[in-house]
């Protein structure tokens, strides 16, 4: 492809469809622009285009965020070996020739997006592969020009953010030495001149809008550099940095102000940028802090005493509340806060009005339900001010119970009775009465349980039946919403610790809030009512079981599917995760209810597919129609024609249209579907019909798709072996195949498959391609051997000895090459047997093995006899030494089903998100064997007998720890081997 004013055009006019909201006009632009993608200069155009100042700025913009992905999508494709370089290498270098000139001289629009590329690019080409970064970012520092430097600030933010989260690593390690030597000093000179310019422009209010842009990067940068480890330079320059910062917090630049109640001022981002550095310094360079220490706390508490209570300020408060909790959490500054009167004033001044709920949170509540609920319940509102204001309760109240306990004692009595003298007028004291009680008794608990340690001083079952309880049996749901969701989210937060009793009294009454008009409200008793479902006793059975659930399940599920029908709820998640979670608690107690249920979910199914936009909903959406099957078929399996008659026509469009997001789940139903039909007879002609798109190309490429594909062929070649072989369709299985096998990252899918194959289909036609499958096996082994291959390898030469025979198996390695067989062992079996993993695998490589020793000639008296005591030996290692911390290889789809665990990340490619109610079962193909150990034990008596004599020479050079082992297996099998 060139760079002509042709080819602009052109690309122009497919970016300008994509933008369109006729999916009929922008999905074959984007499939286009997805298959023009591998041609050489493909990201050299897209560069000239949005360069162009000419090209309108709205296409300029698209063609950004193009290239933004496409570097996104391609530029580490090739790094694990799974394909070849999807991006020529020229264009590579052409585009780490360009980028950085061009981004610096876009408009602010294309610049966010093309600094994002050159972060995604230095992730992986930075240092190694492109040094010179670095150099031609600091040189710019010198240009004066300072949306230059804001721009290489900005790349640099995006490209040193990753230090504050990633793992230590001695390759990390160097990596941030390499910045560090190169731009430390330079940051350091900027900070200063910039802190200059700041004074000099004092009366330029669009001169200090872009200075103080400037330290607000300079800052974030400075976060990030010092994220890991304390640098040498930084320590050095200690008192420069921490000068900047105190005065960072002190000005006040009248002229910055805005006039907006919610548009946080530049001077209010960098505020609060100092806020998070210095409490990144308390928290890990407290000894070197020290000094300055006193000072920041004075600074920090002075701004937060004058800082008002607008939205504006949320972030810098929340960082400034952090900081203090930090400190006083040091055992070392305790002395600070000793003082009683200090303690209430931060109680008084600073907690309780951070803790009370504002005009723009009860905007938020009843405009942004979403937004509010992702703060308040999903733990997202870290950077709000009461997340943060409940975060300092909990520090004092744990060092300073006592004191604690009795100002907050006195502020509660006070809030509860304000709300009692005229609750429709004071309800948000009761608000924030139950908000302070939340932070100020939990001591520690998890998402999955809620809080499970609390304050002693602090009577939670009480407060529930005085104050919560009383609320939420208020008869009329809809009155004083806001209190109705703290009271419930109280329950939620609590459950654990509340008791069994009272919660079997909150039930009936978290669904009589179902029908709630809030949406915050119906969403909250939701998700209350679907934590209490899962909530397990000492005996690990379900507190909440069908005997007690079962009186209140016609209202529960009716409510649940009338909220759906609710404006703004028709995709609420947690309704429909509660639906799910019913009928997985009524199991058989739900087949009353299912008449109803079915139509209506296929109905919401085939709604969601126009427009997939909520993945949590669209995931329990499918968890909640595989678990109906599995229930349904249970109790009629001939039930399963309903459920393809009417799940069928929606797939069909699912998949015609091509609907990404939901094609992954299509295919994990079908198998569900499929596995169900297995005892009544063959596979219809509607699933055979689709049989051969699941061997079309594309549909293979996309990763999303590759682990329910092949567990669905997998069931079509258990099931339908024959009319494969009649439709002539083993090649293009074996292609897959090949496809998987070539992969790290799904060479087990491909053994999967493998297995599969070998198992069900016709022994007879495989054979003849079976000398062609080794051969790629061996070929991968010896071109990329991973520790997940070799897994993946020995079980699968396992389960070939056990299917077809050992003799079969030496013989056709070593028609591929003479002596192979003895490399096999030598190099895989013995070396690294040991680290199979998964009980059913192990076991497999067990009798594999245990049948290789006894049972092929070659092992026995041929040319590879010497391998065997070493064999054994490596056999008796796998039974007893397995290594402490072993490396998970296997695709062991069991996790419980307490647990919904979703991928749910936007993307590029859907990911697969393994669906907990549609989980493979697990095969054992040696189910009549229980004990390997014995197993062994037997195959050898059965060899002393067949072949006299000879063991005791086989066994002759085993250790005398092995020959004691070996004698246990056979005391405890009841045979002799002598």
């Amino acid at each position: 492809m060139e760079v002509t004013d042709a080819n602009l055009q052109l690309l122009a006019g497919y970016l300008q469809q994509t933008l369109s909201a006729d999916p009929n006009v922008r999905r074959p632009a984007e499939k286009l622009l997805e298959s023009t993608e591998l041609q050489q200069n493909y990201p050299v155009l897209l560069l000239n285009l949005i360069d162009k100042a000419t090209m309108d700025m709205t296409i300029r913009v698209a063609g950004a965020i193009a290239f933004k992905n496409y570097v996104k999508r391609n530029w580490a494709a090739h790094e694990d070996g799974d394909e070849p370089d999807r991006i020529h290498e020229s264009d590579r270098n052409t585009i780490k020739t360009l980028i950085v000139t061009l981004m610096l001289h876009s408009p602010t629009a294309l610049q966010k997006q093309l600094s994002d590329a050159v972060s995604i690019i230095g992730k992986h080409d930075f240092p190694k592969k492109w040094p010179q970064l670095i150099d031609e970012m600091v040189e710019k520092f010198g240009s004066g020009d300072f949306n230059i430097i804001n721009g290489i600030l900005q790349t640099a933010h995006s490209l040193f953010k990753r230090y504050r989260f990633e793992f230590k690593s001695q390759a990390l390690w160097e990596e941030i030495k390499f910045v560090l030597d190169r731009m430390a000093k330079p940051l350091t000179e900027l900070l200063q001149a910039t802190m200059q310019l700041s004074t000099l422009h004092e009366g330029n209010a669009e001169a200090l809008k872009v200075i103080y842009s400037s330290l607000v990067l300079v800052s974030k940068v400075f976060f990030s550099l010092n994220s890991q480890d304390l640098p040498e330079f930084f320590e050095d320059n200690m008192s420069i940095w921490m000068g900047a910062f105190l005065q960072q917090l002190a000005v006040d630049v009248a002229i910055l102000r805005t006039d907006d109640d919610e548009d946080a001022s530049v001077l209010e981002h960098l505020r609060s940028q100092v806020c998070e550095n210095i409490c990144l310094y308390a928290r890990k360079y407290d000894e070197e802090f020290k000094p300055y220490m006193e000072q920041f706390v004075t600074a920090v508490w002075e701004l937060l005493v004058k800082t008002s209570l607008h939205t504006k300020y949320d972030s810098l408060v929340s960082n400034a509340l952090q900081f203090l909790s930090v400190v006083a959490e040091r055992k070392h500054y305790h002395g600070i806060f000793e003082n009683p009167e200090i303690l209430a004033r931060i109680c008084e001044k600073v907690v309780i009005p951070n803790l009370d709920i504002r005009p723009s949170d009860e905007e938020l509540f009843e405009d942004s339900p979403d937004e509010y609920i992702r703060r308040d319940i999903e733990g997202s509102d870290i950077d709000t001010r009461r997340r943060a204001a409940c975060d300092l309760v909990k520090t004092l109240s744990v060092n300073f119970e006592q004191k604690i306990f009795g100002i907050f004692g006195q502020y509660l009595e006070i809030l509860l009775g304000k709300y009692k003298q005229d609750p429709v007028a004071n309800w948000r004291a009761k608000d924030t009465a139950i908000y302070l009680v939340t932070s100020w008794a939990s001591r520690g608990g998890t998402q999955k349980h809620g809080v499970t340690q609390s304050s002693e001083l602090v009577p939670l079952p009480q407060f529930c039946a005085e104050h919560i309880m009383p609320e939420l049996e208020r008869p009329n749901v809809n009155e004083l919403p806001v209190l109705k969701a703290a009271a419930i989210k109280y329950v939620m937060v609590f459950r654990s610790l509340l008791g069994p009793q009272t919660l079997a009294g909150c039930l009936p009454h978290l669904i009589r809030h179902l029908p709630a008009q809030s949406i915050v409200v119906h969403s909250y008793a939701a998700c209350a009512l679907e934590k209490i479902m899962t909530m397990r006793d000492a005996s690990n059975g379900l507190l909440f079981g069908p005997q007690v659930l079962g009186p209140h399940s016609n209202q529960l599920v009716s409510g649940l599917f009338a909220t759906l029908a609710q404006s703004g709820s028709a995709e609420n998640e947690y309704v429909m995760k509660a639906i799910m979670r019913s009928f997985h608690v009524l199991q058989a107690g739900a087949m009353p209810y299912m008449a109803v249920a079915l139509p209506r979910l296929t109905e919401i199914l085939t709604f969601v597919a126009k427009n997939p936009s909520r993945p949590l909903f669209n995931h329990y959406l499918f968890e909640t129609l595989s678990l109906s099957i599995k229930i349904v078929c249970q109790a009629d399996a001939t039930a399963v024609s309903s459920f393809e008659e009417a799940l069928f026509p929606v797939f069909q469009g699912i998949l015609q249209q091509d609907i990404t997001e939901f094609m992954p789940y299509v295919f994990q139903m079908l198998s569900v579907l499929l596995e169900v039909r297995e005892s009544s007879g063959p596979i219809p002609e509607p699933y055979w019909a689709l049989f051969p798109c699941l061997l079309a190309p594309p549909l293979w490429d996309r990763r999303g798709n590759v682990t329910p594909l092949i567990r669905l062929l997998s069931i079509f070649i258990k099931q339908g072996s024959a009319q494969i072989q009649a439709l002539g369709k083993l090649n293009g299985i074996l292609g897959i195949f090949q496809k998987m096998i070539a992969s790290k990252a799904n060479d087990h899918e491909g053994f999967y498959l493998l297995q599969n194959l070998l198992f069900y289909y016709n022994a007879d036609e495989l054979q003849s391609s079976m000398r062609q499958i080794f051969g790629l096996l061996f070929q991968r082994l010896s071109l990329s051997k991973t520790a997940k291959y070799l897994n993946g390898i020995i079980v699968f030469f396992s389960f070939y000895v056990v299917k077809i025979g050992a003799s079969a198996l030496v013989q056709l390695i070593e028609e591929i090459q003479a002596g192979m067989f003895g490399m096999l062992l030598e190099r895989v079996f013995i070396t690294d047997m040991n680290k199979v993993t998964m009980a059913l695998n192990r076991k497999m490589v067990a009798v594999g093995v245990s049948k290789m020793l006894t049972e092929c000639p070659e092992l026995l008296s041929g040319q590879y006899a010497a391998y065997w005591p070493r064999l054994l030996h490596a056999l008796i290692d796998l039974f007893e030494r397995l290594p402490e911390k072993l490396p998970h290889f296997d695709i062991d789809a069991t996790a419980a089903e307490g647990d919904i665990v979703v991928d749910a990340e936007p993307g590029y490619q859907a990911a697969f998100s393994q669906l907990t109610f549609a989980q493979p079962k697990q095969v054992d193909h040696l189910a009549e064997v229980a004990d390997a150990r014995q197993y062994l034990a037997s195959a050898l008596s059965n060899l002393s007998q067949r072949r006299p004599g000879e063991l005791t020479t086989l066994l002759a050079p085993l250790e005398a720890e092995y020959k004691q082992m070996l004698q246990k297996y056979c005391d405890q099998a009841g045979v002799r081997i002598g």
